[in-house]
C-alpha cells in the first residue's frame, strides 16, 4: 500500500507553521463541506476513509 503525503494533498511546506496548517485546514474543510458540495460529485467520497 502505497502511503500518502498528506503535506502535497493539504498545499503546505513539510515545516508548515501554524498559520500556514489553519489557512491549509480551512480551505479544504470549506472546499468539500457537504453543504457546500451538495451535488459535486468529486467531493461526495473525500473523507479520512480514503
Amino acid at each position: 500500500m502505497q502511503q500518502k503525503d498528506y503535506y502535497e494533498i493539504s498545499g503546505v511546506s513539510e515545516k508548515p507553521s501554524q498559520e500556514e496548517m489553519k489557512r491549509a485546514y480551512r480551505k479544504l474543510a470549506f472546499k468539500y463541506h457537504p453543504d457546500r458540495t451538495a451535488g459535486a460529485p468529486e467531493a461526495n467520497h473525500k473523507g479520512y476513509s480514503d
